[in-house]
């Protein structure tokens, strides 16, 4: 059982308490005015340096609350990812910064008028941030809301208790209050939360819990960033190494045992190609975990709700008869056991009616289906939400072509799953039910920046006043001139 189901819950915060951090980062935010670069700077500094001195802490905190964690997999999802994309955009600030140059409309251009836009920080940004990766959705998003010169307050999931409690000791060591201030609860927290007057809120969580959030910031009109999840598809082409194919896909599902918002959700192969795919991932499987019940490399599922609902799946595909195939090297019980861990499991040939292939799954079961032509496959993926991401294995360029642009996801990697989101440089968001809005890269700095247009009128007063009364010939002349094909 996970420290998160054995300890108290966490106490609630007032909303009194919740206004009161909005109020002091909003006046903070007015008093200094546009954060200098340096400023910027040193906030992300911090934010690495936190956590660098802090990543075995992290480890042991996310051990404690999934009951078990793989310590690498932490390392590197929850502390070393999160660096990597902070020291990313630290290089880029000041160009971020700079105003864009913009033409302004004819003819004034030419008579000394002159337009830019400038990326005005917005204040005070909410983060609600999920359990499956707490320190990465945390401090990862920081990159972009610092880069734009902001603050943040953050409210963490209840259900990684050790989780946010450490988080909120660190953030009130590394910063100020009126920089980044916690804020811990569960969902009645949360709903307040969402409620609050933030200059925008960033939400990473689960499309159902999307909507409220939406409708909690429409009382204030505030801009909302929804990452989301949703149902990822994989289409393995005929040209498609097997092996290799099978071998990241069950990379990407086993790692934090599929409770990845980004994690492969169903594959689609060839017909006749279904036992292979089941064989390459069983041996793929075989090598990462020799034994699974036991093995500190292979994560718990996260608490017991989450177990029961991966477990109702199963049972579900049962009964509408589902060919289940456990891949479970050393044949070890896993009816009696101190963690929720379940063995990676491909339900082969699901039906449309079975949950599995209803709803996004968030844990390390696989549905593989069969199709005749790649058409049926891109079908399939058109007949359903649009997916955050979508994933093909195969050779064929032409065909590669066909399946990204007769399809509408979030994101795309060829010939892996996942790290789409590991390019720095590029945008990470959803589409649609997946989501809304994006970070990384310049354009989570644009996405947490108010882009704001500055014209600059020529000195002339006969441009300025070109449409000013009376009107006369003269006037007329000037607008037929515009209004023309």
């Amino acid at each position: 059982m996970s420290a998160a189901e054995t300890m108290v819950e966490l106490p609630e915060t007032s909303e009194e308490e919740i206004r009161r951090l909005i109020d002091l980062q909003k006046k903070a935010h007015i008093a200094e005015g546009p954060m200098s670069a340096e400023r910027r700077i040193d906030l992300i500094d911090r934010t690495i340096a936190l956590l660098v001195e802090n990543s075995e802490r992290m480890v042991d905190a996310l051990n404690a609350d999934f009951g078990n964690r793989s310590a690498e997999g932490s390392l590197a999802t929850d502390v070393g990812g999160t660096i990597g994309t902070l020291k990313h955009t630290k290089k880029k600030i000041r160009k971020w910064m700079k105003a864009s140059k913009r033409g302004s409309m004819f003819p004034l251009g030419l008579l000394g008028a002159s337009t830019r836009v400038e990326y005005q920080p917005l204040g005070c940004i909410g983060n609600v941030v999920p359990w499956n990766f707490p320190f990465n959705l945390c401090f990862g998003p920081m990159g972009s809301i610092f880069a734009a010169g902001n603050r943040t307050i953050i409210k963490p999931s209840e259900y990684t208790v050790q989780c946010a409690l450490l988080t909120k000791e660190l953030c009130e060591k590394y910063y100020s209050e009126d920089e980044v201030a916690v804020v811990l609860g569960g969902p009645d927290t949360g709903a307040t939360f969402s409620r609050m007057p933030f200059d925008h809120l960033l939400f990473t969580g689960a499309t159902p819990i999307a909507s409220h959030i939406m409708r909690g910031a429409a009382e204030n009109l505030v801009p909302v960033t929804l990452e989301l999840g949703g149902k990822s598809p994989v289409i393995v082409s005929e040209s498609a190494d097997m092996t290799k194919t099978a071998a990241r896909v069950m990379t990407g599902k086993t790692l934090n045992a599929g409770q990845i918002c980004l994690a492969p959700d169903y594959v689609m192969v060839p017909e006749g190609k279904v036992d292979d795919f089941v064989s390459e991932a069983t041996k793929s499987v075989t090598t990462m975990f020799p034994t699974l019940k036991d093995n500190v490399d292979y994560t718990s599922v996260v608490n017991q709700r989450h177990y029961d609902r991966l477990q109702s799946y199963l049972d579900d595909a049962r009964e509408k008869g589902a060919t289940i195939v456990e891949i479970n090297p050393a044949d070890e019980d896993f009816s009696q056991q101190e963690h929720h861990k379940i063995p990676p499991t491909i339900i082969v040939e699901p039906t449309e009616d079975m949950k599995v292939m209803q709803e996004e799954i968030f844990g390390p079961i696989l549905p593989v289906k069969s199709y005749k032509v790649v058409d049926d496959a891109i079908g399939y993926v058109n007949d359903h939400d649009r997916p955050l991401g979508l994933y093909y294995f195969g050779d064929d360029r032409k065909e590669e072509s066909r399946v990204i642009n007769s399809t509408t996801s979030g994101g795309v990697t060829v010939n892996d799953v996942i790290t789409h989101i590991m390019q720095d440089e590029a945008p990470f968001g959803g589409v649609g039910p997946s989501g809304t809005g994006a970070y990384h890269g310049k354009e989570g700095f644009v996405n947490f920046s108010h882009a704001k247009t500055v014209f600059r009128q020529s000195p002339f007063e006969f441009a300025a006043g070109a449409l000013r009364p009376p009107y006369g010939e003269k006037t007329r002349k000037m607008l037929a001139g515009i209004i023309k094909k």
